[in-house]
């Protein structure tokens, strides 16, 4: 398969570009899977290994999306490419080296949401804490984004300024301990974990950034403060790391994106080169020019404007459809024999 076929001038500048540092500013509906997929078929393509690709999305649905078209692509020369979300990325890594931190075994479990409240509404009555004041969910959040910037307890009760937040912190301390006893992890545990055991294990760090020559990271305006340090641990002797995003597309600071990670890549990394995707393929004229009205005024943005290069021809599609209409309403209308 012809791997370039289709592609734009900006998305094959995009899929063409192998070593060395890329951020690619990918604005709503500028085609960035169909690029992040002909990257990694391009790498394959050259001969890289795919146990050295990884390549990071941020949903599982994402990451089997373009398992698929990856696989369609290449085929069975494709399988072996770490193609997964940070969770399941983390999951796996651990499974094979969690028991170097001492603290965990590898047949761990990982406690979704509800299970991690069920632990939490235990800790709240251990400590006498009424739940009606501390709330299951508030606390979880609040556990949930120490961690996501890698703030363990003892971190948070230092960090702490009122009365409510050092409660917060003893609660997170037991709920830690519980899930270290239990042997389980929450969803928020496999990234901080993996970053620590990357930082404080040298043996394990050199291992996989000698594996991963390549990496690729979507939806990268979304990373939270332990993903960026992830990327960063594992970019850190190829430097070849491409990030997809659009600071204009953040919408999940509320549960911890630090949109600085996508703003401040060129500052990481000041060899890396820049591309923009700004030619939609799923609005109309008039949709764009609406949404660049809008996001102009996003403060301390990277610019781009949005356009569609199709415009002529979904008016003739329009034209065409419209004449189709007005046949058929004739054919109804006339009178019948």
């Amino acid at each position: 398969m012809d791997i370039f076929a289709g592609l734009n001038p900006a998305q094959k500048q995009a899929v063409e570009h192998t070593d060395g540092p890329l951020l690619i500013m990918a604005g709503a509906g500028s085609g960035k899977t169909k690029v992040l997929t002909c990257k990694v078929a391009n790498l394959l393509a050259k001969g890289v290994s795919p146990w050295s690709i990884l390549a990071i999305t941020f949903t599982n649905k994402a990451a089997t999306e373009m398992r698929e078209r990856v696989d369609r692509m290449i085929g069975e020369g494709a399988k072996d490419v770490w193609l997964s979300t940070f969770h399941s990325f983390c999951a796996r890594f651990l499974r094979w080296e969690v028991e170097a931190t001492g603290m965990y075994k590898r047949n761990f479990v990982i406690y979704d949401s509800s299970d991690s409240q069920v632990v939490i509404k235990d800790c709240l009555k251990e400590l006498n804490l009424d739940p009606k004041q501390y709330a299951p969910s508030s606390i979880q959040n609040a556990i949930s984004n120490a961690k996501n910037q890698l703030m363990g307890p003892k971190a948070m009760a230092r960090d702490a300024d009122n009365f409510f937040q050092q409660k917060v912190a003893e609660v997170y301390a037991l709920y830690a301990k519980k899930l270290r006893t239990n042997n389980a992890m929450d969803f928020d545990d496999l990234l901080m974990v993996s970053v620590l055991l990357l930082e404080e294990h040298e043996e394990i760090r050199v291992k996989y950034q000698n594996r991963f020559k390549y990496i690729l990271v979507d939806e990268y305006q979304d990373t939270n403060g332990a993903q960026y340090q992830l990327t960063k641990i594992l970019a850190a002797k190829h430097h070849n790391l491409c990030v997809v995003g659009d600071a204009d597309q953040s919408i999940y600071g509320w549960r911890g994106a630090d949109i600085r990670n996508i703003m401040d890549f060129e500052e990481d990394y000041p060899e890396a080169r820049t591309i923009k995707l700004e030619q939609n393929y799923r609005s109309t004229k008039n949709i764009l020019a609406a949404a660049n009205a809008v996001i102009e005024h996003n403060i301390n943005r990277k610019k781009k404007e949005l356009w569609n290069f199709g415009r002529k021809m979904l008016r003739a599609k329009s034209s065409r459809f419209m004449k189709r209409g007005m046949n058929v309403m004739r054919r109804n209308l006339s009178p019948q024999p």
